[in-house]
């Protein structure tokens, strides 16, 4: 009901919020999503003025789609190159195209708009959930994060091109076939490279120790996802000065019999 009245977000939110923040969460998808082979969790930060940050994904059949994107700058401006990078996105997934179209769809739509000096990092991703093959493409994201066995056990490392908007050449499309139960961890740098004054950056391993702990003391994906969010703020401070995204993907593999027809 809350697409037909504010009584809602009114009810949930404790302080104002920025324009650039509403204009973000207006566009996002629900935060989680569940169906017996996969599941999907997201979350933003800061909530209340998050700019720049945005996520995307879609479940066409066997194919789970994903897109993480981070517009450079703070404000309206950032918001509003996001709302053009995932709107070329969702166009580009919905016309059926490979990532590297993809890529290039968004990447003229960002240069088209908003001319040669302005860009959007972002990532697009491929899951069969019937499989289990993982494609993507980074263009300017730190590498996710694999996990087994509810511990980091490395990067998914791959090539990487230009972000969007800056007409990079044909990326290079990376590959993992996932085992039962793997989780991918995706984030911007935001979360990363938040420090205090004359400190340092937060940084990888931080934030791989505290996904081992979450991950043994937490079991859904949403769970997981917010218990890590508030840790790391907590553990920068309690505050954030850049847009900070976290997504979340497990794969669970097995049959969708459940959903078929009975005549």
């Amino acid at each position: 009901k809350h697409s037909y009245t504010d009584q809602f977000f009114l009810a949930r939110r404790r302080e104002p919020m920025s324009v650039a923040a509403e204009i973000q969460w207006s566009l996002l998808p629900p935060l989680a999503m569940s169906v017996p082979q996969a599941a999907v969790a997201g979350i933003l930060e800061p909530a209340y003025s998050v700019a720049g940050d945005s996520f995307d994904y879609a479940l066409n059949e066997d194919i789970l789609h994903v897109a993480m994107v981070d517009a450079m700058g703070h404000g309206l401006d950032a918001a509003t190159m996001a709302t053009v990078a995932v709107g070329a996105y969702r166009h580009a997934r919905r016309a059926d195209i490979g990532l590297s179209e993809i890529y290039a769809f968004m990447d003229r739509a960002i240069a088209d708009q908003f001319g040669p000096d302005h860009f959007v990092t972002a990532q697009m991703m491929r899951l069969n959930i019937a499989t289990g093959h993982l494609q993507w493409v980074n263009a300017g994201h730190p590498a996710p994060l694999l996990i087994r066995d509810h511990q980091v056990v490395r990067q998914l490392a791959g090539p990487t091109t230009l972000p969007v908007g800056f007409g990079g050449e044909e990326p290079r499309i990376s590959e993992q076939t996932l085992q039962r139960g793997d989780r991918v961890l995706c984030f911007t740098d935001g979360l990363i490279e938040e420090h205090e004054a004359g400190e340092e950056q937060f940084g990888e391993e931080q934030l791989i120790h505290w996904v081992n702990r979450i991950e043994h003391t937490e079991k859904g994906v949403r769970a997981v996802v917010r218990a890590l969010s508030h840790a790391l703020k907590q553990q920068r401070g309690g505050r954030t000065s850049d847009d900070a995204t976290l997504f979340l993907i497990e794969w669970r593999g097995g049959a969708a019999d459940h959903l078929a027809l009975l005549e």
